[in-house]
């Protein structure tokens, strides 16, 4: 599914980064990044502007092919590891930040996820997180169809034991995000930290 996306002659989500990603981004000393489900690159792409080492993870081998264009156009490097989230270890202790855009995932699959994200921060590390809420459902302006896959802030509290929330919020905004993500939007956004 998501190779046929991909395959659009231009970047379905665009090649700007995320809002969130962007406003937050200062929070972040120069390190290793990694970003889950990062389809096209924009954020990845961004970060590495930013001098972090990244490592973008998806399972579609044309959305990180579209990634790499995007960083040689930009000038920067990025790894990119195509593999399903399902049988991705990320270690641990090993990131000084996550980064997890929009990445919708079935309810059992999305706990184990977050579970190794858990594990795989360094103590201090960040992850910074913007998915959207149940509420999108009303919009239809992105994201999957089905409420489970979505998140909200209770939720996320709790599968992210083991990291202290800094900051936790559920809100609307315009998100305005290449052809696949355009409109007002019902989205969680979070910043939590690993304990030293």
């Amino acid at each position: 599914m998501w190779d046929e996306r991909y395959r659009a002659g231009h970047y379905i989500y665009g090649t700007e980064p995320n809002d969130f990603l962007r406003r937050e981004a200062s929070r972040l000393a120069p390190g290793r990044v990694l970003c889950l489900a990062e389809g096209e690159g924009r954020n990845a792409v961004f970060l590495a502007g930013l001098g972090h080492q990244v490592t973008a993870v998806d399972q579609s081998a044309v959305g990180l092919a579209k990634a790499q264009q995007l960083a040689a156009q930009r000038g920067v490097s990025i790894t990119t590891l195509c593999c399903d989230l399902s049988d991705y270890d990320p270690g641990t202790a090993q990131w000084d930040a996550i980064v997890s855009i929009f990445c919708h995932l079935p309810p059992a699959l999305r706990r184990l996820v977050h579970g190794r994200v858990v594990e795989a921060l360094k103590p201090g590390g960040l992850l910074l997180l913007e998915a959207y809420t149940p509420a999108q459902l009303a919009f239809a302006t992105g994201g999957p169809p089905q409420a489970e896959m979505m998140m909200d802030s209770r939720s996320l509290a709790e599968e992210l034991a083991g990291l202290d929330l800094v900051y936790l919020q559920e809100l609307q905004r315009d998100v305005v995000e290449g052809s696949h993500h355009t409109g007002r939007g019902a989205v969680v956004q979070l910043v939590a930290q690993k304990p030293l």
